[in-house]
């Protein structure tokens, strides 16, 4: 990957990058409270299958996918799995278009992978690194909300993530070859995890 391109995921998917999403926990604010998250080992394993089974695999097609030149905004709508989980990918997305205008970008109401996807072939980055730099970008967000939710301390944290290096880059992989007719998540636990968050009780996050 060249330096320019390295830069422009760098900006666009660090956490300072205004899409507001510290503000999603896509379901760990459930996960947390029923105790199916509540050390090292059960954040790693539950971050593990949602991107190997789950939302990251999904978001890793639909963004190659758009980066090829197909128009998905309304399939990624479709996909997701509840309320919140629309929510937080249509607000992400609609904040990525408003902040990406520096880059050439436009506010549009495409969710978020559609938007990164979007951006990534305007500028002729390599796919792979569009997809890696994603996953790694959602990882790194879910696992700052664990850390406050559990809590865990932030060297535990940042263990996770690194633990996570070898799934992210399995599933760049294993997305490569992937078509739209292979979309689907088997991760039941956080999609009913995400349902349950509509109506929790004590909630931090909007997801």
């Amino acid at each position: 990957m060249n330096l320019d391109a390295a830069l422009k995921l760098q900006a666009w998917l660090s956490p300072a990058f205004p899409t507001g999403a510290f503000a999603y926990s896509h379901g760990l604010e459930w996960a947390v409270e029923c105790r199916d998250i509540r050390d090292r080992e059960t954040l790693r394993a539950w971050m593990d299958d949602l991107l190997r089974f789950g939302t990251g695999r999904t978001d890793a097609i639909i963004l190659r996918a758009t980066r090829a030149g197909a128009d998905l905004a309304e399939l990624a709508r479709a996909v997701a799995g509840s309320r919140e989980r629309l929510l937080e990918t249509a607000a992400q997305g609609a904040a990525f278009g408003a902040a990406s205008v520096p880059w050439g970008g436009a506010p549009a109401d495409a969710p978020y992978p559609v938007g990164v996807g979007r951006l990534a072939a305007a500028h002729g980055i390599d796919p792979d690194h569009a997809v890696a730099a994603y996953l790694q970008a959602f990882a790194a967000n879910l696992i700052s909300a664990a850390v406050r939710l559990v809590p865990l301390g932030q060297s535990t944290g940042l263990a996770v993530l690194a633990a996570l290096a070898g799934t992210i880059l399995a599933v760049t992989e294993e997305t490569r070859a992937a078509t739209l007719d292979d979309l689907g998540t088997a991760c039941f636990r956080s999609d009913i995890a995400a349902m349950r968050h509509e109506t929790q009780y004590t909630r931090l996050f909007r997801s």
